[in-house]
């Protein structure tokens, strides 16, 4: 620890917070619970100053997410569980075990053999069923593919893209005919349609949460974007046909790509 100051310090920070008699009221009332929700906001945040391409502002967001891991070590160590070097020990000796081809002469990297790892661990924890400990937290479109992946170690998967992508256009296909039954129908529908995309976006090695994420990018810039020329040409959204909605779309994607 002598060679990480910085983490010394923050080790120490965290003790002071957490301190019976002199701690901070907000953080010595927090528990496991009430800190889950943290966790989450503060990886989201750091994906997005990455996506930014913002070096100070992932270095900050790595401080925050870190704050997270110390937290929650500190809790343990009051509860007599662990501390934060044996959190620190666990992931290097997890890294060891599922890095053979780097660590043990003569083995050789494969994703098979990445997945045999992790099913052996799964097994060592009790969950023996190939989708055990998919966290239901995850957000669903995430959850989706993790399930969709770890269903494919077994062989419960296309053969290619061209399978996926004949099920999506099935899916889509149930989805239509639905329409002419009940809402509750139409929402299982458009769900195995979402899941069958999934299971598509894998096959071209792309990942769904990504490409949604960056999507969603891409429609708030290109959607500002009209919001802006129509304010200059003096136009109402609430206003405009369909004609003048692709007019200003096509426009907006034009300028948002140049």
């Amino acid at each position: 620890m002598s060679d990480f100051p910085g983490l010394r310090r923050l080790l120490e920070v965290m003790r002071r917070l957490r301190d019976p008699a002199s701690g901070c009221a907000w953080d010595l009332a927090q528990d496991g619970r009430s800190l889950a929700r943290y966790a989450l906001e503060e990886a989201h945040e750091l994906v997005a100053a990455l996506e930014a391409g913002a070096p100070d502002a992932v270095r900050d967001e790595l401080g925050d997410l870190l704050f997270q891991v110390v937290f929650h070590a500190q809790l343990a160590v009051e509860r007599g569980d662990y501390d934060f070097d044996a959190v620190a020990a666990g992931i290097a000796e997890k890294l060891t075990r599922r890095h053979p081809h780097v660590f043990a002469a003569g083995d050789t990297a494969g994703f098979a053999q990445w997945e045999q790892i992790k099913a052996v661990e799964r097994g060592d924890r009790g969950a023996h069923g190939v989708l055990d400990d998919v966290p239901l937290s995850l957000p669903a479109l995430m959850r989706a593919a993790k399930l969709g992946k770890r269903a494919a170690t077994v062989g419960f998967d296309w053969t290619d893209a061209d399978g996926a992508r004949a099920k999506v256009l099935e899916e889509l296909a149930e989805v239509d005919a639905a329409t002419q039954e009940s809402a509750e129908r139409v929402e299982a529908e458009v769900g195995d349609l979402l899941l069958a995309v999934t299971s598509l976006a894998r096959h071209l090695r792309v990942d769904p949460e990504t490409a949604l994420r960056r999507a969603n990018q891409r429609f708030e810039d290109r959607f500002r974007r009209m919001e802006a020329v129509a304010a200059r040409r003096g136009l109402r959204l609430e206003g405009l046909d369909p004609a003048a909605w692709d007019g200003l779309w096509e426009e907006a994607k034009r300028s948002v790509q140049s």
